[in-house]
């Protein structure tokens, strides 16, 4: 059986890979836009994101729009096959669970 993915299983790393993954390929979202859909603090978030960015899993773009500078964050090609493959890795765990081992009577 393949081992979760340490990064990626915190549970608020968790979140948010899972939900960089649902907003689809090459697309970005503002940070406070994920703050807020996450129910983060911006100290909290900025923190798991740069785990995963670490990793390579997201990536983050510092941009200036008018006089204020903005932050947009997307999944990497590789934390999409991360998260693929660490559901995998959770699905056949929770597969094999299904199925107890007998002990010794």
């Amino acid at each position: 059986m393949t081992a979760l993915d340490p990064v990626i299983h915190a549970e608020a790393r968790l979140r948010v890979i899972a939900t960089l993954n649902s907003i689809g390929e090459n697309n970005q979202i503002s940070f406070p836009k994920l703050r807020k859909m996450l129910d983060m603090t911006a100290g909290n978030l900025s923190t798991h994101l740069r785990k995963l960015e670490e990793a390579g899993y997201v990536q983050q773009t510092k941009l200036i729009e008018g006089r204020s500078p903005a932050t947009y964050v997307e999944i990497t090609t590789r934390g999409r096959l991360a998260f693929l493959d660490y559901r995998e890795s959770l699905k056949a765990l929770l597969a094999d669970s299904a199925h107890p081992v007998k002990g010794p009577q």
